[in-house]
Order: C-alpha cells, then sequence, then structure tokens
C-alpha cells in the first residue's frame, strides 16, 4: 500500500480498523461484534439488532439471523442462471461466450468474439469489459481478475451467502445499446416480494455515475444515497412491465431482494441479484428514506443460522 493509501484510511472514522480488515487481520472477530463496529464505523450511530427499524438496521439483522443456504446460489454469477430460468424460463440471461474457468491463463482469447465482459462468479466488482480483443491490456486484465480470484467477498462486510461461492471467471456477451457506451441499470428494490422502489443507475461504475429513485409508477422520488441524482432522469423504459414483473417472480419469498435488469435494444437483460443492497451503509438524503423503507421489510419470526 502506497503511503497515500495509508494516509486515506488512518484520516477516516474507525480507519484502523478498516486498515487491518483489508489485510485481512481480523477475521478471528465473529460476525456481530465485527457488523457492529462497521457499522458504528460508517454512518456514526450504533446498530439496533434487538430491535431494528430503518432500512439499513434491517439488513445487518438479515445478514446474522436469516441465513438460508439455498441463498449462496442467488450471488453466485453462475449459478443464479439457473435460478433465473427456473423462475422465468430462457431468455433472460446475457449469452455466455466462454467459461466458468479457474485461472486467467486458462481462457482461450482466440475463442472469444471481438467484445465480450470477463465477470468473476463470487464478488463486486471482478469485472473487465472488451470493446476491441486487439487492443485489450490481457496483463492488467489478468493483474485485476486474479487479484479478485483470490479475495472471498464474505469478509469485507460479513455477506455471508458469499462465503462459498466457487471463485471463476465468466466471458459473457457484450451488450451495446445504441451509441451509448454504458447500459443504465434498472435496479429494483423488493419488499417481501412486491417490486417498489427503482434505483436508475447512468455511467454506472465510472466517475460520472448517478442514481435516480422511482416509484413503479416511475414518479421520480425526492431521494438520494451514495451518488448525486442525475441532472437528466432517464424517462420510463419501454420494457418496465417486463422487469416488474421478473422482478416480482425472482423475489417471491425473501423479505428483501434487488432485483438489476438492463435494457438494451428494447429488450430486458437480467444483470444480477442482490440480498443486502448496497450492503446496509448507504447514507440517505433525507435521512428519513432510512425508516421510511424500513418498515416494508418483514423480519422473520426467528432467527436462523446455517
Amino acid at each position: 500500500m502506497t503511503l497515500k493509501g495509508l494516509r486515506h484510511y488512518l484520516n477516516t472514522r474507525g480507519g484502523w480498523f478498516f486498515f487491518l480488515s483489508s489485510r485481512g487481520l481480523l477475521r478471528w472477530m465473529d460476525d456481530e461484534r465485527y457488523i457492529r463496529r462497521v457499522y458504528r464505523y460508517v454512518l456514526g450511530k450504533e446498530l439496533n439488532l434487538e430491535n431494528p427499524r430503518t432500512f439499513n438496521e434491517k439488513i445487518q439483522w438479515l445478514k446474522l439471523y436469516a441465513r438460508d443456504p439455498g441463498c449462496t446460489r442467488l450471488v453466485d454469477k453462475y449459478a443464479v442462471r439457473d435460478y433465473v430460468a427456473e423462475r422465468l424460463g430462457e431468455g433472460w440471461c446475457v449469452p455466455l461466450v466462454g467459461g466458468p474457468w479457474e485461472h486467467f491463463d486458462e481462457i482461450d482469447f482466440d475463442a472469444l468474439p471481438e467484445q465480450f465482459v470477463l465477470k468473476c462468479t463470487h464478488d463486486s466488482g471482478g469485472l473487465v469489459i472488451c470493446r476491441d480483443k486487439q487492443r485489450l491490456d490481457r496483463e492488467a486484465a489478468k493483474k485485476k481478475l486474479e487479484r479478485c480470484l483470490k479475495r472471498n467477498y464474505y469478509w469485507a462486510n460479513r455477506e455471508w451467502p458469499y462465503k462459498n461461492v466457487p471463485p471463476r471467471i465468466l466471458a459473457e456477451q457484450y451488450l451495446q445499446d445504441g451509441d451509448n457506451p454504458n447500459l443504465n441499470v434498472y435496479k429494483i428494490l423488493n419488499f417481501d416480494g412486491v417490486p417498489t422502489i427503482i434505483q436508475t443507475i447512468q455511467n454506472d461504475k465510472t466517475s460520472e455515475e448517478s442514481i435516480d429513485y422511482f416509484d413503479v409508477e416511475w414518479k421520480l422520488l425526492p431521494m438520494k444515497q451514495n451518488f448525486p441524482n442525475s441532472a437528466h432522469p432517464l424517462p420510463r423504459p419501454q420494457t418496465l412491465p417486463q422487469m416488474l414483473e421478473a422482478a416480482e417472480k425472482l423475489s417471491a419469498g425473501f423479505p428483501l431482494l434487488r432485483t438489476d435488469f438492463y435494457e438494451c435494444n428494447g429488450r430486458p437483460w437480467f444483470s444480477e441479484i442482490t440480498l443486502y443492497s448496497d450492503t446496509g451503509l448507504g447514507v440517505f438524503e433525507p435521512e428519513d428514506w432510512d425508516a421510511r423503507l424500513g418498515e416494508l421489510i418483514p423480519l422473520p419470526k426467528e432467527k436462523k443460522k446455517p
């Protein structure tokens, strides 16, 4: 780590804690204690697990006490394809063009098309977008993905379903909607199987990323979380009815489930499922949205650990 990176850790609340955690030196700490510490350092308040009321508090409760081993396949970007096919039928997942592979060096680039997307199955952020195979920096791609393959995403925020996902690499078809190099993302928050809030993301994973929030009637909501609102909110997507129907089917039986989609060239595509939106550490503006959304999450009556 550079001196600048170390200073960044030490100048933030709980800096030493996050520095040690990033080095894997806090794995001895049990999940509840760890989650309480992270919650306090990130949000500046104590976590109420005895009587959780807010969106963020209830997500921490679900991490700890609603542990169904079957959820592991929902966060596995390879295994979830079968789950989607079971609930929605074929044709929703972006087509595979290669993989899965356990190591970068197993990839046969000659067999891949000129454009594709490499992604890790077990984490968030293990992504390489190739728009021109001849110009792809394979060494940089290898360095990034091999580093991700060594990481167990569970340890960062104790999102337990990730703990036993086998680390692999997939190659998916590259999607582009017109002239837009970055697909817009539609993330639907489903409460007790009911699609309710839609996050729309423009310029995803870039320095220009913005997020707006709509209800299912496409009314813009006065809400912000982690990222700025956009200067120009997206119009209602043509395939919104299909996305909402798919979200309801995928989220049935879960107190909270986020289902993410793309719309590309007039058709919807499934992106991924998230059990703990923003890992329950998102800063809401205005703050009362944390409580308002928390009221929509029905927690199970009994705690469940595997």
